[in-house]
Order: C-alpha cells, then sequence, then structure tokens
C-alpha cells in the first residue's frame, strides 16, 4: 500500500505568508520562499506564489501560499492563504507588538466554547502563536529596528464558498474559514481533525446551556433524528465513527441524555461493541452478525432465512421482509446498552433508513 503523504495546516501556510509579507515590508525584498519555526522546533520551508506591495507608497506588504494538505481530503487543500503587513497605530491601549486580524474568506466566532473569544476573527491559538514567532524572524532578519506595531490580516479568498463543505457554522464561525492547527502538520486521513471536532462541537453545544446532545454517524440520520426533537443546532454533533471516543466525550462534558441517530449497519456494530465503526476498522462479518443474534434470541429458523446474507444491509432488509420489528428493536436496545455502559448517561437510539426515516427507536431505560 501507498505511504500517504502528510501535508501543512492552514495555520502553517497563514504564518509562512506572514514571514514573507513581513519581510518584504522591512527590508523591501521580493520572497521566493521562507523558512518558518514549528511548534515541535523543526523547521520548514515554504514556496510563495505571490509577494509584491499592494500600493504605491510600499506601506502595506502581501504575500500567499498555496496549501498542500498532502493526501489528507482537506477542503482547504489547493486553496490560497494570503498574509497582508502593515504599521499599525501605536498608543497606550495597544499593547500588542503584533496584532494579528482577519481578512476575507477567514471567519468570525459568533458562539462560546471554542478556543477563540467570541467576536474574534477564527484563528486559533497554535496559529497564532506561528504567525508571531514567525513574524518576529522576519523582524530580525530584516534588521527592522522602527518603532512600530505590525497588523497582520489574514485572507482566504475562496474560504467563504470553502466553508460552506464544513460544519463551521454549526460551531457559530460565519463568513469563512478556520485557521486551524495544533502541529502545523496535516496527517492523511487523521482522525485527530474528527475527535477535535466532535469535542469542540461538545464544547459550543455547554457553552450554550444544553443538557442533552444528538450523536450521529451521518448527515441523513442526523437530520431525521433534528427534526424529530427540534433542538437547537448546538445540540447536534457529527460523531462519524469515533462512537467510542464520542460517548467518553459526552460524560466528560457532563451531558444528561445522549440522541444516537445511525443507519442499520453502524448501530449493529454498536450492539456488538464495536468502539470504532469504520470499515477499514473490519467489515462486519455476517457469520459474526448471526452469531451475535442467536445471542439475542433469534430463533434457528430465522438464522437461516438469514444465512447467505451478504452484508449488514441485507440482513436488514431481510429481517425487514418477514416482519420481524422486534428483533431489530432489540438489536438497537443492544447498542443502547453498550452506549449507556460506556458513557454512564442515558441514551436513546435512532434507527434511521436511507430516507431519512427514523423506522425504530428506543427509550433510555437500563441507565
Amino acid at each position: 500500500m501507498k505511504k500517504l503523504r502528510s501535508g501543512y495546516t492552514t495555520g502553517a501556510c497563514a504564518a509562512a505568508a506572514a514571514k514573507a509579507a513581513t519581510l518584504l515590508l522591512v527590508s523591501g525584498t521580493r520572497q521566493v520562499s521562507v523558512e518558518i519555526p514549528f511548534p515541535d522546533g523543526s523547521r520548514v520551508r515554504f514556496s510563495l506564489v505571490h509577494s509584491d506591495f499592494v500600493d504605491s507608497e510600499k506601506s502595506i506588504a502581501t504575500a500567499a501560499v498555496i496549501k498542500d494538505a498532502g493526501d489528507d481530503p482537506d477542503v482547504t487543500n489547493g486553496a490560497r492563504i494570503e498574509a497582508s503587513v502593515c504599521c499599525g497605530k501605536k498608543d497606550r491601549a495597544r499593547s500588542e507588538l503584533f496584532r494579528i486580524l482577519g481578512g476575507v474568506g477567514v471567519g468570525s466566532v459568533t458562539k462560546r466554547g471554542l478556543a477563540v473569544p467570541v467576536g474574534e476573527p477564527a484563528i486559533n491559538p497554535v496559529p497564532r502563536q506561528m504567525i508571531r514567532a514567525a513574524v518576529a524572524e522576519a523582524l530580525i532578519e530584516g534588521n527592522e529596528k522602527k518603532d512600530c506595531c505590525l497588523d497582520i490580516t489574514i485572507s482566504i479568498p475562496q474560504g467563504e464558498e470553502l466553508a460552506k463543505k464544513t460544519l463551521n457554522h454549526r460551531l457559530g464561525i460565519v463568513g469563512g474559514l478556520s485557521v486551524l492547527g495544533t502541529t502545523g502538520i496535516v496527517r492523511p486521513i487523521s482522525a485527530d481533525a474528527w475527535t477535535a471536532t466532535v469535542a469542540t462541537s461538545m464544547d459550543v453545544a455547554r457553552a450554550a446551556g444544553l443538557t442533552e446532545v444528538i450523536l450521529s454517524t451521518g448527515r441523513t440520520s442526523e437530520r431525521a433524528v433534528q427534526e424529530h426533537l427540534g433542538l437547537a443546532e448546538e445540540a447536534q454533533v457529527m460523531m462519524g465513527d469515533y462512537l467510542h471516543f464520542s460517548l467518553v466525550e459526552a460524560a466528560r462534558h457532563n451531558f444528561q441524555r445522549i440522541h444516537l441517530a445511525a443507519m442499520w449497519a453502524k448501530v449493529m456494530k454498536g450492539a456488538m461493541r464495536i468502539p470504532q465503526t469504520h470499515v477499514r476498522n473490519g467489515v462486519l462479518e455476517v457469520k459474526a452478525a448471526l452469531e451475535f443474534l442467536a445471542g439475542l434470541g433469534c430463533s434457528s429458523e430465522l438464522l437461516l432465512t438469514l444465512k447467505g446474507s451478504n452484508t449488514a444491509r441485507e440482513i436488514y432488509g431481510r429481517l425487514v421482509e418477514q416482519g420481524e420489528g422486534q428483533v431489530i428493536l432489540r438489536v438497537c436496545e443492544a447498542a443502547r446498552d453498550y452506549c449507556q455502559e460506556v458513557s454512564g448517561i442515558e441514551v436513546i437510539v435512532y434507527l434511521v433508513d436511507a430516507s431519512s426515516t427514523i423506522v425504530a427507536m428506543t427509550d433510555g431505560e437500563g441507565c
């Protein structure tokens, strides 16, 4: 199997662009590439696709980097990350040497619970640190000694459009993308992005005063349960395949109730106590599924009719055809029992079909 290639975060690209723009401002020299420090002490060189002054007075310098996310399916891969730098007004009310601002395509925070306060541009703490460290290096390399505070504006020209493909609106980030990253490195198809989003979504839900959340494995199941319950938007937490992690995280956030929304294969895996439900962690074997159903008390006659199914979905289809709604419900209840054991929280499981219809649901008994 081909080894997947790592890439760089939006925050790292913003830091590189900021350093290049600062070097141009203080030295007058356009940059082709710049090297910046990473949080782990390593250094990485970035190529620039733009380095120039905005005005004839040469008081505002800009630079841009094209984000390379490696082999990670990141919506920002290939996006242009820009920084513009100018001397800001220095007065007694301003204490920071570098002021980081959000430009076009960088979202603004509108809900509590995120790493950045409400009203600030959605540029997370580590990217801010990387930008400051990179700009500080530029001042040293450019021998800049002027008594001047710098305004650093980060922009992502395609950001507002790309943000529509993310869950930013649910987290209260409007008008564009977040500038993210904790290491500067994007690991391909990493669990880190999913689990970080799950935890952040729960932070926002708690900050909004919510006591219950919807954990869903996908948009179809989430939409059905949200329409049924009518909870606040902040209650929706897209957990994907990270069932065990999300249950533990919900307990850590002290929620009182979990509404778990999923389709049959994911519910079946939960019932069989499989903590990570992605197919790459093991296709649900039909033999194991039938053994599990036997353990639930299914008759040998019923199991015989299910034998030969190729997938969990086919098992479900055969159960529906035979009117075995009680068996389907028992599977949902087994999933509920597992989720309640892991989280210690009341859990209601909703089984959703491909048409976004709730076809079975449990109560919260047993916790």
